[in-house]
């Protein structure tokens, strides 16, 4: 069987053509699988660097690639060629660093959003609401300011017989307040007052916080801790406004344990202690001068009293001058950004810190700042002021105390100043 076209013939003696014997070979034909080119008037004009000195009026289809059956315009996927560099890759682009500037910092922004959302869950569940304020009757109007009643118990609560020897708290049952004090966070200026336990004051008519019995006023006038003492922290905010004429807007308790536990978690406070004193019912020995007080050292720091001869209203001056001391160190960014310090500080504050129901952490954190900038001058810290005694208990100055309540309800500064 013959496999050449027709018209052809496997002569190999110089013959070409059909078989033809002539000498000379036929005129050139058309080959079948060569594809006649395009008119000139319908071929696109080929580039003058590509064309190298040949004729235009043939293409071989080597400028192209259609020799070889390759598509117009380059490779398989039909993108430009590559020339060939002996085997060696082109270099690819050059990395967009701004893009993945931008990719990192929405990471990075994404973590510290999910760190920041997980820690205010994680202590806004360690809080403990314990107080309702809803329970308080006859409440004054609201006033313009923030107002917290802070108070110091001597509560032993989880406290192993060995922590009450060390800390020097002795075992009494139950619980009383060792310290009281008002903070207003104000516009105008924040300001700290101190309520002696001493102070003498009128217990209202109130509603039992237990019983829900309304107990009438009978005109007992009374040491303000015998309030607390009587009815817990509901009674004593209700003595506290009925008797100031101020409405308090949250409540915050501490004891002895978390007090100490929160100083040593920060690793200590730095103190200036003007002039050195010693009680040993306190545990209280301290020289004068700076010096970073431990826990244990902390709490017989603003718990002393006998060392003084005005024992309750030089005691309340050391637990102010502490406390915005205790804030300041604590609402820095050395503890609240190093997670080292803040996890500790929070949890040793927060299991032992007793507040009213409606307070939130941004009101704990507005309570912290406002005695922290009482400690940077940035506001007022003073006593209750003080008109004289009755069976041993301390008057509060009517008028002055009118004064103080009226700047604080209505954001002004405060230019009453108390002993």
């Amino acid at each position: 069987m013959n496999d050449w076209p027709d018209g052809w013939t496997d002569d190999r003696n110089g013959r070409y053509g059909r078989g033809s014997a002539d000498a000379q070979p036929e005129g050139a034909r058309v080959m079948r699988h060569v594809q006649r080119p395009a008119a000139p008037s319908q071929r696109p004009p080929v580039p003058q660097q590509q064309s190298q000195g040949y004729d235009d009026a043939y293409d071989s289809g080597y400028n192209t690639g259609q020799v070889y059956g390759t598509p117009q315009g380059g490779g398989r996927g039909g993108g430009p060629r590559v020339p060939d560099r002996g085997g060696v890759r082109a270099p690819g682009p050059a990395p967009d660093w701004r893009r993945r500037i931008k990719i990192g910092s929405i990471v990075l922004l994404v973590a510290v959003l999910g760190t920041s959302i997980g820690t205010y869950f994680w202590a806004d569940g360690k809080m403990r609401r314990e107080v309702d304020l809803a329970k308080v009757i006859d409440r004054p109007k609201e006033g313009d300011c923030t107002t917290y009643l802070i108070v110091g118990s001597d509560s032993r609560e989880g406290m192993t017989a060995e922590e009450k020897k060390k800390l020097h708290t002795g075992s009494a049952e139950g619980k009383r307040t060792d310290s009281m004090m008002i903070l207003a966070a104000c516009g105008s200026g924040n300001t700290m007052i101190s309520l002696p336990r001493d102070s003498d004051v009128e217990i209202p008519k109130f509603v039992g916080s237990e019983s829900g019995k309304t107990f009438p006023a009978q005109g007992r006038r009374v040491k303000l801790n015998a309030a607390y003492a009587e009815d817990g922290p509901e009674l004593l905010v209700r003595t506290v406004e009925h008797n100031t004429g101020l409405r308090i807007d949250h409540y915050a308790e501490i004891g002895f344990a978390g007090f100490a536990n929160i100083v040593d978690s920060l690793g200590g406070v730095e103190m200036n202690i003007e002039k050195g004193f010693k009680d040993k019912k306190s545990g209280a020995d301290f020289q004068a001068g700076k010096q970073t007080l431990n826990g244990e050292q902390a709490l017989a720091f603003v718990r002393t009293r006998y060392a003084f001869a005005e024992s309750d209203l030089a005691r309340t001056k050391n637990q102010q001058k502490f406390l915005s001391a205790l804030a300041s160190q604590a609402a820095t960014p050395g503890t609240i950004l190093n997670p080292f310090k803040l996890y500790p500080t929070m949890g040793a504050g927060l299991d032992t810190l007793i507040v009213d129901k409606d307070m939130s952490l941004f009101d704990l954190g507005e309570m912290f700042f406002a005695m922290k900038g009482i400690s940077g001058g940035e506001g007022t810290s003073m006593n209750m002021p003080i008109n004289g005694t009755r069976g041993g208990n301390l008057v509060w100055d009517r008028a002055k105390v009118q004064q103080l309540v009226q700047q604080i309800q209505n954001d002004e500064k405060v230019t009453v100043t108390g002993k």
